[in-house]
């Protein structure tokens, strides 16, 4: 990790609009958990049922999409990312300096968010703030990488991820039981699903799938992040 650059990453993300983002569906979520206890229905049911489809199945892609390509993505539209490869950095350590940044944001912004609205519902019953944040930790991670990939490979980043985030994620994967086996959230749910005891949290898909397929796809994305860095042109081309 190199910290010159992480540095430079963190202000420009956290200093920017995107920071309001950042902080506006973590309050969103907090607030609905707050709306179920005024209203009195902060039971396990309700505690589940936001988690998965509102933290993991909404918060979670969507923030992705802000941190992971906000990381990168603005720079390379500016041209300050030419600058930025002309010093004496490798570029793949680059790309996972900039990885580590945005996986350390979806963890402040992702997973401490899911834990706490969680406990502020039930408390600690049977595992299911722990398990959540788990879930939205890991998963979290590899929108991290997925993000930050679209974000080198494509200039139009943000609106791919945001239709991946609300159709595939959200929709797709919430209807179709066949694609639930490829998408991050469902992956998730499996990860809380290891740690909770709820009987209203299960999960489609298998452990010894979703593991293996959360490792692959975010080193996956991070090295593929620095080959395609590794080949931009310094005339901004690409």
């Amino acid at each position: 990790m190199n910290t010159v650059v992480a540095g430079i990453t963190y202000r420009a993300l956290l200093g920017r609009r995107r920071i309001i983002l950042l902080l506006l569906l973590p309050l969103a979520l907090i607030g609905l958990a707050v709306l179920f206890l005024l209203v009195g229905e902060a039971d396990q049911d309700t505690a589940v049922e936001l988690m998965s489809k509102f933290a993991i199945g909404t918060m979670l892609p969507l923030l992705g999409v802000i941190a992971g390509t906000g990381v990168i993505a603005p720079e390379i539209d500016d041209g300050t990312i030419i600058h930025l490869m002309s010093k004496p950095i490798s570029r793949p350590l680059i790309i996972q300096t900039k990885f580590l940044v945005a996986a350390s944001l979806m963890a402040v912004f992702g997973a401490v968010p899911t834990y706490f609205t969680a406990w502020l519902l039930i408390g600690n019953e049977d595992g299911i703030a722990a398990g959540f944040a788990l879930g939205a930790l890991v998963a979290g991670i590899a929108y991290a990488a997925v993000f930050l990939l679209l974000g080198v490979v494509t200039r139009h980043a943000v609106t791919i991820g945001v239709i991946y985030a609300l159709v595939w994620e959200s929709v797709v994967g919430g209807f179709i039981p066949g694609a639930r086996k490829f998408s991050i959230q469902h992956w998730a749910t499996t990860i809380a699903d290891q740690i909770s005891a709820s009987p209203f949290l299960r999960a489609d898909v298998t452990l010894s799938f979703a593991v293996p397929a959360l490792i692959f796809v975010t080193v996956g994305g991070v090295l593929w992040a620095g080959l395609r860095l590794r080949a931009f042109s310094l005339t901004g081309d690409e």
